[in-house]
């Protein structure tokens, strides 16, 4: 499937990769802008850092790859074109060197927050434009048993600078039918906002903790636990709320603010994976389960299908389906109409929270996709895929235009040596 931007924090299968694919997740952006669209279920954005780089085997195949993604959501919204490069070299026998970067050009419209107006289903739309640039490297050596990865990772926009810093190992036991993770990452970010000269700062510290275990030639379980606290600004400064204001009896009129979301989240993942080998058929099957929570009050779950089906030796397909729904944030409403909350024109952690983003509502959403990896030679792979993407809001108050549905194609090539 496509790159997840905001729900895959370590990927379907844990701290494994997946069978005879290249990926792009080694230098997936460590930071979404925040109104960038969300390419699967939104909210569950943990430790993305440690996806990045986490540690990899000594002797890693030496390669260097680029993939181009195509984001583009229906009705006009939002559009994303994204190029990713990444190289991977051995140094000796025992260290690894990888370098990434991923550039992002983002135009399109996107829900303010603002409800739609009175007669109308279709909320309030604004137009954006945005280019970012991130870059990460890792560095890894093989001590005995165990591959101890560091990693740094820059990103940059006009409005939003982050740097992050991670540390994982991972460690075999049970003549390596027993893999260990182990992993703590940390960003430090400065945002901009439209009510104040100064940036505000955003802090995150993740950890997680993983088991793989093989539990015959065939067949592997992985179970992971993260856990991430944020504290700083975590409100998204272009979203606003509305609340009419009575002037003269029976006379209202809109006024906006921007949201305030509390200024602390801890959130949490378990997320259990098996993957099968069926060789009779050529092929293997890859299911996971993730449950989300937080303090925000949002609940999620998560379901994960890919099969990968050997078509001779060189080629690979694999189908995938992922379903998700999520509960609401206590503090989200469609407005303020109806609720005795006084919104504040800065936003400040001591004040009500408060915020009309539909990513924070009730949801559910599907995604069905399509990728066919290709073994051209023992020097060459390339892949290509595509990837249909649809959330729709379950409170049966905030209108469906509020959701989107997408399309996503994506193609790359790794060369090898």
């Amino acid at each position: 499937m496509a790159p997840n931007l905001q729900e895959n924090p370590l990927g379907a299968g844990g701290n494994k990769a997946a069978p005879d694919a290249f990926s792009s997740s080694a230098v997936l952006p460590f930071r979404m802008n925040p109104r960038r669209p969300e390419l699967r279920a939104p909210l569950a954005a943990l430790l993305a850092l440690l996806a990045l780089v986490r540690p990899r085997p000594a002797r890693a195949e030496d390669s260097a790859m680029y993939l181009f993604q195509d984001y583009q959501e229906s009705s006009g919204r939002i559009g994303v074109k994204s190029s990713t490069a990444q190289i991977d070299q051995d140094i000796g026998t025992d260290l690894h060197l990888s370098l990434g970067g991923v550039t992002d050009t983002i135009v399109g419209a996107t829900p303010t927050g603002q409800p739609a107006p009175a007669g109308s289903d279709q909320v309030i739309l604004s137009e954006l434009h945005d280019y970012r640039k991130a870059w990460n490297g890792q560095f890894s050596d093989q001590i005995a048993h165990t591959n101890v990865g560091v990693g740094f990772s820059r990103s940059l926009e006009h409005d939003y600078v982050s740097n992050g810093y991670s540390l994982n190992t991972v460690t075999d036991f049970n003549q390596k039918n027993t893999t260990l993770l182990l992993g703590v990452a940390a960003t430090d970010n400065n945002v901009q906002v439209t009510f104040e000269p100064a940036w505000f700062r955003k802090h995150t510290a993740d950890g997680i903790v993983g088991v793989t275990q093989l539990l015959d030639p065939h067949t592997s379980v992985t179970f992971d636990f993260t856990f991430d606290r944020s504290t700083g600004y975590l409100s998204e400064p272009y979203k606003l709320v509305q609340d009419d204001i009575q002037v003269l009896p029976g006379l209202f009129v809109p006024h906006t603010y921007g949201e305030n979301r509390p200024w602390i989240r801890d959130k949490g993942i378990a997320l259990l994976s098996v993957t099968h080998d069926f060789a009779s058929l050529h092929g293997a099957l890859e299911a996971s389960y993730r449950f989300y929570a937080d303090t925000y009050g949002i609940v999620g779950h998560t379901l994960d299908l890919a099969w990968y089906q050997h078509i001779g030796d060189k080629v690979i397909v694999r189908p995938g389906l992922r379903g998700y729904q999520q509960s609401a944030a206590d503090f989200y409403y469609y407005n303020l109409d109806a609720t005795s909350i006084v919104p504040v024109a800065i936003p400040n952690p001591t004040s009500p929270h408060y915020s009309s983003d539909a990513r924070l509502s009730a949801l559910e959403s599907f995604d069905a996709s399509l990728k066919v990896i290709w073994t051209v030679t023992a020097w060459l792979q390339v892949e290509g895929g595509v990837e249909s993407y649809r959330n729709r809001g379950t409170d049966g108050v905030t209108p469906q235009s509020a959701y989107y549905r997408a399309a996503i194609s994506s193609v790359g090539a790794k060369f090898s040596w």
